[in-house]
Parts: structure tokens; C-alpha cells; sequence
């Protein structure tokens, strides 16, 4: 679960498979056989953007469905692209948040922001909503009643045998309805695919070389795309590293022992501040306290729509990230010491179709890059080993999450190679991220020996660039001006000490007209864009 983000994960590029191999052979007939992105400004109000897009330009881009039969079923991409603007051009940068299956048309607008003026002006930023995400055609959204069944879901945590079959159930419904209704694309839907439209966009763009910046499942992408095209990288910046030996089954469960970590430091976080929130002394009690909560949902849930799922979906983000822990932190005392449910019901949003269709690609990504086990006893098994050894908080929805590949309606793998001796890639690592656990990002430095890896030692955020740790940024500021990376020693190249904890914000004063989130719910698919890219540099 990387988007589980929230906001989770990839694999799939056949080992040794060079996606459009004898376009790139010869530059100068590849640039002509290209199709060029006619670029437009963006609309003021995008269907599925809003108005984020504004001062954007917009394009579409033609790619074969099967990168392996280009006169074959061609599919539509959609991009945005801010547009350089100062006197040094420094290329283009494709930009991805990751999920897999997030959408990611709004990101050059907040790198441009994120980024020093002058810096920012000297790149073309670009950003694609990937195959079968938002704007792209096809865009997939499979049985929404699996996210939103039109009130609080059932309990992810299964207390009997009954339980467990409807779960199944509702995961094997899922699957079906996506072989319904597209079981045509579902096999060109895995990393190996988007590795060769990220090609096409580097052929279109005309540049014979392409720049890439990739949060979480981006950082899989990077590295595969630099597996396949190695002379096609020019600078590339992985944050939150994926772990490649273990996509994608083993990652997640690696990830409910992480997450577990991380909930943990969020309830000791809230225990030292409880003359601020009164939920607990120690870290022990406010666990009790929020699983009393659960329990309490479980029986009732809150306007008969946040049960205990859409609990542990809230505060699943704070694994993620401590941005909202004081919001979190302040709803939380509001049900438990002023018997007030307001705030606590208002961090619920359903997801709407963008949501949905995150989530569908999420699957179709995962389910199709790497194997995945199809008896369920396998997954029953491992869920109950890690739940029974104390990790409670993520293992079983995190299972639900990923259920649906037990019974995907294309078979997963196999599982590519990745590494190569030639790019220069900068690693960026929290030591402490849940979603994308640490020994990830020392596995792909292992395996490309030219890249250097920055660790902010003890932070936990998932997708540290740009997030105002000065340390990390000066790193990746340097190598995107002029292609600086830290020296070369044993270990991590350049450790960082992670910001100290937030302190307690005031109180949120109640909003009377919150809208539904753009994106996936919080607990489902991996990286909130606020927490990967801040307003301000």
C-alpha cells in the first residue's frame, strides 16, 4: 500500500526488455517519427483538476497500447508542462508522485513554486497523469462499492471465519468487475508499459536525454526506466525508495510492521503533549484510548459513515507524514474529552471518481508487475502471524487493500531486473518512512553503484524533497543546478538530521463547507501532494 498513502507500489520490466529499442537506435529518425505534444494553456476549470492548472499548458500524446506493436491500438496520454522561462535552459524534468496510479497533472506547478526562481525557470517541468490515470484515455474505475459502499464500511479486522469470506468476497466482486470491463487493457498495464511511455513523452519532448523526479512508486519507475534506457538519463532524484526484491506482496508486508512503528511514534508524540490533548500519559494509553474509539465505531459509527475502517484511514496518513498530527491529535480529544464528534467525523471524505480511478490503477499496477500469491490461505496466514506479534494497526487493512490481486484477472511478473553501472541518480531516504522502509533505498544504491543516497537519519516523513529540511534540499537543489552529487564513501553518501517534531498547532476552528478530497482517501493510496511538495520553497 504505497499510496495508502495512502496514500502503493511497481514491478514488471522484463529483465533485458528495451521498450521501443529500434526507435532509439537511431536519434535523428526517432525525432522524426515522433508525434509532437501541441501544447495549449490549460483550461481555468479542469474537470478533474479544478483550477490548479491554471498558468499550465496542456497536451496529449498517442502511444501504442503495446509498446511491442506500435502500428497496433494506440491509447492517449495526458501532460501539463510549465514551461521554462529563464535565459539557461536545463532541459525537461517528468515529474511523478506515485501510488502507483496517482494522477500527476498538478505537479509542475508546485515544484515551480517549490523551487529557488531562477533554478525553477530553467527547466520545462513536466507532468502526466500515466496510462489509464485521470485525464489519460482510458481512464479505469472498477466496483466503487469497495471503497464507498454508501456508508461506513465493514470492520477490516476479520474476528471470525464469516467475516473473513465476505471480505474475499467483496475482493474477488472487485477483480471481476475489472475484467468486465476491461479485461482488453489490464495486461498493458504494469510498469513495463509506463516505462515505454516515458519513453515516448522523451522522443516527443525531442530531447535526447530526459530529467525525472519521482516520490515513492516513482522511485520504482526511475529505476526501471534507468535499467532500460541508461543512456537516456540525464539527472534523476528517487525519493522514498522502493524496495525492487521485495514488490510487490513482500513490501507490503514489510510495510505493516513499519507502519506500526511509525503509529506508535505519533501516539508518543501525543502522550507528551497531554496537557494539550488529554488523551494519555504514555504511548500505551492513548492507544488504548484510540482503539476504545474503534471499538466505539465499530458498534456506531458516525453518522452511520465513519466506522472503524474510515478510522484507521484518517490516521493512517499520519504514518505517513506528521503534518496533520495536531489536526488529528485535536479531533481525537474533541470525541474523547468533549464528547464532540464534529471534528472527528469531518476528516472522512469518501473518495470521489478520481479517488477511485488512483485506486483502480494502484491494483492494475501492482497486480500485473509481480507475482502474487492465489491462495488465500497464504495471506490469511501472514496477516494473522504479523497482527498476533503486536502489528495491528495496518496489517489487516492493508491486506484488504491488496486483496483484489489474489484474484486479478492477469497474471503478475515476472518480476524484472533492475540496476545499471551508468546513471548518476540521487537516492533521497527517511530513515524511519513506513510506506517505503529504508533498506529499500540501500538495495537500489547497491544496485546502481554511480548513485548517491542522501538518509535524513530519524525522520519519518514519506518524501522529504523540497520539505524545507535544508540538509536534504541543499543536496538536490545542487545536483538538479549542475548536477553536484556527494562524495562517494561507504554507507549513506550525505546524512542528514531529521527536523524535530511538530508542535501542537491551535485548535482547527470547525469548516463549514469542506469539500471531498480530489484524490484517494486517506488510508488508501500513499502520497498526499502536501506532503511532498510544500507551497514554499
Amino acid at each position: 500500500m504505497l499510496s495508502n498513502t495512502p496514500s502503493r507500489k511497481i514491478a514488471g520490466l522484463a529483465a533485458g526488455l528495451v521498450l521501443g529499442g529500434p526507435l532509439v537506435a537511431q536519434p535523428g529518425l526517432a525525432h522524426a517519427a515522433a508525434p509532437v505534444i501541441k501544447w495549449k494553456p490549460c483550461p481555468a476549470d479542469d474537470p478533474l483538476e479544478g483550477k490548479v492548472l491554471k498558468g499550465l499548458e496542456c497536451g496529449t500524446l498517442s502511444v501504442p497500447l503495446d509498446h511491442t506493436r506500435p502500428a497496433g491500438r494506440r491509447i492517449t496520454l495526458a501532460l501539463t508542462r510549465a514551461k521554462h522561462t529563464g535565459r539557461r535552459y536545463r532541459g525537461a524534468v517528468l515529474l511523478n508522485r506515485g501510488g502507483p496510479g496517482a494522477h500527476g497533472r498538478d505537479l509542475p506547478a508546485l515544484f515551480r513554486r517549490a523551487m529557488p526562481k531562477k533554478l525553477g525557470a530553467s527547466y520545462d517541468w513536466i507532468g502526466f497523469d500515466p496510462r489509464g490515470v485521470g485525464a489519460s484515455k482510458p481512464s479505469l474505475v472498477c466496483d466503487e462499492s469497495y471503497l464507498n459502499p454508501g456508508g461506513a464500511r465493514a470492520d477490516t479486522l476479520p474476528r471470525t471465519p464469516a467475516e473473513e469470506d465476505a471480505w474475499k468476497a467483496r475482493a474477488k466482486k472487485y477483480a471481476d468487475d475489472c475484467a468486465k470491463k476491461y479485461r482488453d487493457v489490464l495486461p498493458y498495464l504494469g510498469t513495463r508499459h509506463w516505462v515505454g511511455d516515458m519513453e515516448a513523452i522523451r522522443r516527443a519532448l525531442r530531447r535526447d536525454r530526459i530529467n525525472f523526479f519521482g516520490f515513492s512508486y516513482g522511485s520504482y519507475l526511475g529505476a526501471a526506466y534507468a535499467t532500460s534506457h541508461p543512456h537516456r538519463v540525464r539527472r534523476m532524484v528517487l525519493d522514498s525508495v522502493v524496495r525492487p526484491s521485495g514488490t510487490w506482496y513482500a513490501n507490503n508486508l514489510d510495510q505493516n510492521v513499519a507502519f506500526e512503528k511509525r503509529i506508535q511514534a505519533f501516539f508518543r508524540w501525543i502522550a507528551e503533549h497531554h496537557d494539550t490533548y488529554g488523551l494519555g500519559t504514555t504511548a500505551a494509553r492513548v492507544e488504548r484510548t484510540y482503539y476504545k474509539v474503534r471499538a466505539e465505531l465499530a458498534r456506531k459509527p458516525l453518522d452511520g459513515k465513519v466506522g472503524p475502517s474510515e478510522l484507521d484511514d484518517v490516521f493512517l496518513t499520519d504514518g505517513y507524514s506528521n503534518l496533520q498530527w495536531s489536526t488529528h491529535a485535536w479531533a481525537l480529544s474533541d470525541y474523547v474529552v468533549r464528547d464532540d464528534p464534529k471534528a472527528l467525523a469531518g476528516l472522512w471524505h469518501p473518495p470521489g471518481r478520481l479517488g477511485q480511478n488512483n485506486y483502480a490503477m494502484y491494483l492494475a499496477t501492482e497486480c500485473r508487475d509481480a507475482p502474487w500469491p492465489r491462495d488465500w490461505s497464504i495471506w490469511s496466514r501472514d496477516a494473522r502471524r504479523l497482527y498476533s506479534a503486536g502489528n495491528r494497526f495496518e496489517t489487516w487493512s492493508n491486506t484488504w487493500y491488496n486483496a483484489p490481486c489474489a484474484y486479478w484477472p492477469v497474471e503478475g511478473g515476472p518480476r524484472p531486473a533492475i540496476g545499471s553501472p551508468r546513471p548518476r541518480i540521487l537516492l533521497v531516504q527517511a530513515s524511519e518512512d513506513a510506506a517505503t522502509p529504508y533498506p529499500g533505498a540501500l538495495e537500489t544504491h547497491r544496485l546502481f553503484p554511480a548513485s548517491r543516497l542522501v538518509v535524513q537519519r530519524g525522520g519519518g516523513n514519506h518524501g522529504i524533497s523540497l520539505s524545507g529540511d535544508v540538509c536534504v534540499d541543499k543536496a538536490v537543489l545542487a545536483y538538479l543546478r549542475d548536477g553536484t552529487l556527494p562524495a562517494d564513501r561507504e554507507g549513506p553518501d550525505r546524512t542528514c538530521r531529521a527536523p524535530a517534531s511538530p508542535r501542537p498547532k491551535p485548535k482547527p476552528a470547525p469548516k463549514k463547507d469542506a469539500k471531498p478530497s480530489r484524490g484517494v482517501p486517506a488510508a488508501s493510496t500513499g502520497i498526499p501532494a502536501e506532503a511532498v511538495i510544500p507551497p514554499t520553497a
